[in-house]
């Protein structure tokens, strides 16, 4: 046991993309477990903090790997992980409670949430699930234990007592962002990671049916003031060389005198850096875009998610196809790139309204926009899935997952998915438990998804061979780099 930590805390939020020759990662800052070391730290705990992303090994999605990365840890483990990688995440706790029998492993991070007690009860392993925002109930949580308390006034944790499973509510909400530290980025090293994200907010009160983030939070958004943001991105720029910063929540343009204050508050600053953001159809008029160009923003991403009107009601989109063609219009003329992410495969979605997305995206694509077709995944916590008839229609394909669940075992080749006898224990685990593991899932992969998967190649959206796939396209998993040196609508990969 490592001595003198109160709790060891690992990082398995990661992107890792399999192909047959090669394997891509791209690390990006893990905001979520810093704000929690941040907060534990100013309780005066000792925190032992790894980061998964940075595992050697060649095979890092094994147990063993993760066993090995763990070594000596402290009495309490921390996993945090998000829906795709939450089965290899319950499979390796199992091999590290082997490994060290002793330790209380407690289980977080979005991955698990909706099916907290359904973990409990099945996975022995798993001592405790958490839920809510971490920075108030884990500083309660590793002071009950490290005092052999009871759990019963620790805020935000499911956990076991006399064999029955117990969840105690989530502690209120942060409403207050600025006071909250900021993450521990003395943890890390900012050379080693593609991705510098930033946090504007903490939830969306919008109530898109698909949506897996809303859900989180109990669609109650609350925010940063500008000046707070603008410091945090002064900071990183002068001590730790940071040049492109990436707005990761969805509701960064929650106003528009909320993105004219922060846009001047940068221009204040001084400093030359740029960033990435995304933007609601129905918020983003002449100005605000303006303001966002002018002060740094190369990129602004936009959920239209369909070409139908029936279908953006039916998921309470908010606005209607002819807005978002109208928006969009106006953004590539103003933004090296704009992105415009589609969802495909609704069980409720006709060929029609299909065609109407596909005709949508290849218009966007003609005016130089960016499309990301992703596949519906249907997440416990959404209300599309809460919303399904009968959960036994879905239906397991392993040649074909949503983008967004994405494990590193599968291997991506010529538009399709292949799964080697080594990784098979992984996908035979996610279809053992459908209803922990419905974001893997999919309704009628005969009539529903294959025929749309098929037509999406026909018109270059998942390209046959790696050449063929152009700038504008590509799966909403990924989100190539672009530096802030590079010209307009260049992408490194």
């Amino acid at each position: 046991m490592a001595s003198g930590d109160d709790i060891t805390l690992i990082n398995l939020n990661m992107l890792l993309i399999r192909y047959v020759d090669m394997m891509e990662r791209e690390p990006h800052v893990p905001l979520g477990p810093l704000y929690l070391v941040s907060a534990l730290e100013a309780a005066g705990l000792r925190v032992d903090f790894r980061d998964y992303q940075m595992c050697t090994s060649d095979e890092p999605f094994a147990p063993a790997a993760l066993v090995e990365f763990c070594a000596d840890p402290a009495p309490i483990i921390g996993l945090s992980c998000m829906a795709n990688l939450l089965p290899f995440t319950l499979l390796a706790a199992r091999a590290l409670k082997a490994a060290y029998p002793e330790v209380t492993l407690v289980l977080g991070g979005v991955g698990p949430k909706s099916v907290e007690e359904k973990i409990l009860t099945r996975f022995p392993w798993v001592d405790i699930v958490a839920h809510g925002e971490g920075e108030r109930s884990a500083v309660a949580l590793v002071q009950a234990l490290k005092a052999g308390r009871d759990l019963a006034d620790v805020p935000g944790i499911f956990y076991r007592h006399q064999g029955q499973v117990r969840c105690n509510p989530a502690a209120e909400r942060i409403a207050d962002l600025d006071a909250l530290p900021w993450p521990a980025f003395d943890r890390i090293d900012y050379r080693r990671y593609a991705g510098h994200n930033l946090i504007t907010s903490r939830g969306c009160p919008y109530l898109c049916s698909f949506c897996s983030v809303a859900p989180i939070w109990g669609r109650q958004p609350h925010f940063r003031s500008p000046a707070s943001i603008v410091a945090e991105m002064v900071y990183l720029h002068r001590e730790k060389g940071v040049d492109l910063f990436l707005f990761q929540d969805e509701f960064f343009l929650s106003s528009k005198r909320g993105v004219l204050a922060f846009c001047q508050a940068l221009k204040e600053s001084g400093i030359d850096v740029a960033w990435k953001a995304f933007a609601r159809v129905d918020l983003a008029d002449d100005e605000v875009m303006d303001a966002m160009a002018a002060t740094g923003c190369l990129e602004i991403r936009f959920g239209i998610e369909s070409g139908s009107n029936r279908i953006l009601q039916r998921v309470n989109k908010g606005f209607t196809i002819e807005e978002a063609i109208d928006v969009v219009s106006r953004a590539v003329l103003r933004f090296p790139r704009v992105d415009t992410f589609f969802i495909w495969g609704f069980p409720f979605e006709t060929m029609d309204d299909f065609h109407q997305s596909v005709f949508q995206m290849i218009s966007f694509r003609l005016i130089g926009a960016r499309i990301l077709p992703s596949l519906l995944s249907l997440l416990p916590q959404t209300d599309i899935y809460r919303q399904l008839p009968d959960p036994s229609v879905l239906e397991f394909y392993p040649g074909l997952l949503p983008e967004y669940m994405l494990t590193g075992h599968e291997i991506c080749d010529d538009g399709h998915l292949q799964v080697s006898s080594a990784h098979a224990y992984i996908f035979d685990f996610i279809q053992t438990h459908p209803d922990i593991f419905s974001g893997f899932f999919l309704v009628d992969v005969q009539n529903n998804i294959l025929p749309k998967f098929q037509v999406l190649r026909e018109h270059g959206f998942y390209a046959a061979k790696e050449n063929e796939v152009s700038e504008t396209d590509s799966c909403g998993a990924h989100s190539p780099r672009l530096t802030h040196e590079q010209n307009v609508g260049a992408i490194t990969r």
